[in-house]
């Protein structure tokens, strides 16, 4: 209030330029109609009057000169300026929106006055209806619920509301209040009869929630991935993940939108499905499958048969590891040389008819693309007969009677061969050992000794004569009697 003084005749006299706001503030719904108001007095003739609203200052010519509301393009056809008595005015603004919401002023001048707009004015909040679920019961194919349409301002006296389920008005209801069964798949919205157009956002339960991973190439063991579900719903779902394994009570992975492997590991492969819930229903989404490449993981080497290997059976070697993608394998036989050409180039070794030239250790390698590894050794060991044995005679020139003869006999054998001596015509053997040693050689030592190898996979033998020197051997078909 602005007071002004002037004189009349000498007189003092004091009256008041003024605007009285008749609310400081006013809630209203979108969409409804609100009338603000005040009074306002000068004690000079009023030449000109208007309201304005200082948010949009923007849209003035000059920022410190308002402009009539009315002209504003933004509310065209939209606001009445009434005058139903003689110093009030009322804005009426219809069609409410949000972005209504602002502070209002009025402005009048006079010859020598104008009335400050920098003076408070009246406070517009315009807010939405909102469903709110209030109380729900779950069935097996719906949900018993009671919804309420309301908005943050509490307007006097009795409001008649407009239900709508899919689209279509639900009859028989104009309270604040719905109660009603919901199935999956409905849409529920309210609004103020008469303000149809206008209605609160609609509430439903979760759409079929959809499932994607970051990132969408492919899953190296070690990285970072993020699992995301999202559903349309109102209100918001809350969202729950899983990993398919049967277990319909099993214990949830994350109750966030994203599921998280800040170091993802090869055990993690499998599938996974979140569920996206709110108070009018539960959807649950499709598997989204998580496949981790790795590098191999160490080789394991086997042979079979398990058993003892004999020669001339057949023996396959076997390499594996895990690995994802598959393993390329190669095997290859220890000896020093890093270069040489592998064996095989399949999971399995194979010999047909294995030898004993085939004993030894071998080895594979496991490779893709992510990394190699090399399996510890397996040591193949070829059981064989003794091979025909060789004997040697100590000394190597003519035996001379009275002398030491020495015979050794060898033979290639696994397990190794036990040796026995016989001499011919005899039947018990002359002794046992790779060393056989006549220590006074005399003529009837003379003959032939055979040498026996023999070991559980078999036996083989060697013959040689011994002779003393200068002995002479007539043949039996020369012996003449006189």
């Amino acid at each position: 209030m602005i007071q002004t003084l002037f004189y009349v005749s000498g007189v003092e006299y004091q009256t008041c330029n003024r605007v009285i706001y008749t609310d400081r503030s006013i809630c209203a719904f979108k969409g409804s109609s609100v009338d603000i108001s005040c009074t306002y007095s000068s004690y000079q003739t009023i030449r000109s009057k208007f309201w304005f609203s200082p948010e949009r200052s923007h849209q003035w010519q000059s920022p410190s000169q308002p402009e009539d509301l009315s002209e504003d393009s933004q509310f065209a056809g939209r606001v009445q300026v009434l005058e139903s008595e003689r110093g009030r005015s009322t804005l009426r603004i219809t069609d409410l929106t949000e972005s209504d919401s602002a502070q209002y002023h009025f402005r009048f001048t006079t010859g020598s006055f104008e009335w400050r707009s920098s003076l408070p004015g009246t406070t517009l909040t315009v807010t939405a209806l909102q469903v709110q679920v209030t109380r729900i019961t779950v069935h097996q194919s719906d949900t018993e619920a009671e919804l309420k349409c309301h908005s943050s301002c509490s307007p006097a006296g009795r409001l008649s509301y407009v239900w709508f389920k899919n689209g279509q008005k639900v009859t028989g209801v104009e309270t604040s209040s719905f109660k009603g069964r919901v199935y999956p798949g409905d849409i529920i919205s309210c609004a103020l009869k008469g303000h149809e157009n206008y209605g609160s956002p609609p509430v439903y339960a979760p759409k079929l929630p959809s499932v994607s991973v970051s990132p969408s190439a492919e899953i190296v063991e070690g990285s970072s991935v993020t699992l995301t579900c999202s559903s349309d719903a109102n209100p918001a779902a809350k969202y729950t993940w899983y990993m398919k394994n049967g277990d319909p009570d099993l214990q949830p992975l994350s109750k966030e939108p994203q599921l998280v492997f800040s170091f993802i590991q090869s055990s993690d492969s499998g599938e996974y499905y979140c569920t996206a819930e709110n108070e009018l229903g539960r959807r649950t989404s499709d598997y989204i499958s998580i496949d981790v490449t790795y590098a191999p993981k160490l080789p394991s080497v086997s042979v079979s048969p398990s058993a003892e290997i004999v020669e001339g059976s057949s023996v396959t070697l076997t390499c594996s590891s895990d690995a994802n993608p598959a393993a390329n394998y190669s095997w290859y036989k220890k000896n020093g040389d890093p270069d040489l050409q592998p064996l095989s180039k399949d999971p399995q070794l194979v010999f047909s008819s294995i030898q004993s030239s085939d004993c030894g250790e071998y080895y594979c390698t496991a490779e893709n693309e992510l990394g190699r590894r090399t399996s510890e050794y397996i040591y193949i060991n070829v059981t064989y007969a003794p091979k025909l044995p060789s004997v040697s005679v100590s000394p190597s020139a003519e035996i001379v009677e009275g002398s030491s003869v020495t015979l050794t006999c060898s033979s290639d054998a696994n397990p190794a061969a036990n040796y026995t001596w016989y001499k011919e015509n005899e039947d018990s053997p002359k002794a046992s050992g790779q060393i056989f040693t006549i220590t006074d050689f005399r003529a009837e030592h003379s003959g032939n000794y055979s040498c026996e190898a023999q070991n559980r996979r078999g036996r083989n033998e060697t013959t040689v004569h011994l002779t003393v020197a200068g002995e002479l051997l007539i043949p039996q078909d020369d012996i003449f009697l006189f």
